[in-house]
């Protein structure tokens, strides 16, 4: 008697495989895009404020983009040379460094906004000038552009002898200052504003630098051209709609604008020497 088995497990494992090759087909069609975000405060702070953001971006750009950042700036630009971000958002510094060694390319900034840094003291402190500081140990957030690299460099141009001390993160600055820890600390006015209001409070800006164009979003080399567009074309509309307004105002932010290199050559123009 002939059997009829064979033929069923036959139809039933072409049934299966069809439907595999469907599945990676799908999963082929949606990759997962790592979005890096420059640590400037904590990783659950981050998370905290862009998580939302990338939802939203994901829902209209239909475009899988992942959280990702790092526990402190080092680290985080050891990624971006490995090019292990697809897209990231980078301070003025890091993107002239990284489009050059890792390819990455501006596409969006923020609209309206440029970048300050400030050196921040304890609200009641006796210090009224930067020449007060003279000799003091200060603490900066490692490897950040204004925050950082900018108010050494007018020390330095100041003739004012200091010894900086690096910490992790913008928040790390303002609270070890706040705590009395460090006489003062630099950070920039969007993470000063930002940050715990307890802190906050217990601070007074002593200095303010000059203006320079704001951090950057930048693609990777090896993100197609018309991906780079879909998220470009989503951010730049955020400002068009009150769900899109409100994560805005969350970053302190007007809107994003059209970005491209050579908005960042006001930076390479100052020559710092990263330390």
């Amino acid at each position: 008697m002939k059997c009829f088995r064979k033929p069923g497990l036959t139809a039933l494992a072409i049934l299966f495989t069809v439907t595999g090759l469907g599945l990676a087909q799908t999963a082929m069609a949606t990759p997962q895009y790592k979005f890096g975000i420059v640590p400037q405060s904590s990783g659950s702070k981050l998370a905290q404020l862009w998580t939302p953001i990338l939802d939203y971006l994901r829902e209209k750009s239909g475009l899988d983009l992942e959280f990702a950042t790092t526990r402190n700036i080092p680290t985080f630009e050891k990624r971006l040379e490995e090019n292990k971000y697809d897209f990231a958002y980078m301070n003025p510094y890091q993107y002239t460094e990284m489009h050059n060694k890792s390819g990455y390319n501006a596409f969006a900034k923020a609209k309206d906004k440029r970048l300050q840094g400030i050196i921040v003291v304890e609200k009641n402190s006796q210090y009224r000038d930067l020449k007060d500081l003279a000799g003091q140990e200060l603490a900066f957030p490692a490897n950040a552009f204004a925050a950082t690299l900018v108010p050494i460099a007018y020390f330095k141009s100041l003739g004012i002898s200091i010894t900086p001390r690096y910490v992790a993160s913008h928040d790390t600055v303002y609270r070890n200052v706040a705590k009395g820890r460090y006489p003062a600390g630099g950070g920039v006015m969007r993470t000063f504003n930002n940050t715990n209001k307890a802190v906050h409070d217990n601070l007074r800006i002593l200095w303010t630098s000059g203006e320079y164009t704001s951090h950057a979003f930048a693609a990777s080399p090896r993100v197609p051209a018309d991906v780079v567009a879909r998220l470009q074309q989503a951010m730049l509309n955020m400002d068009k709609d009150p769900q899109g307004q409100a994560l805005l105002k969350s970053l302190r932010l007007k809107g994003i604008e059209n970005g491209q290199d050579n908005d960042w050559n006001d930076v390479r123009k100052l020559n710092i020497e990263e330390n």
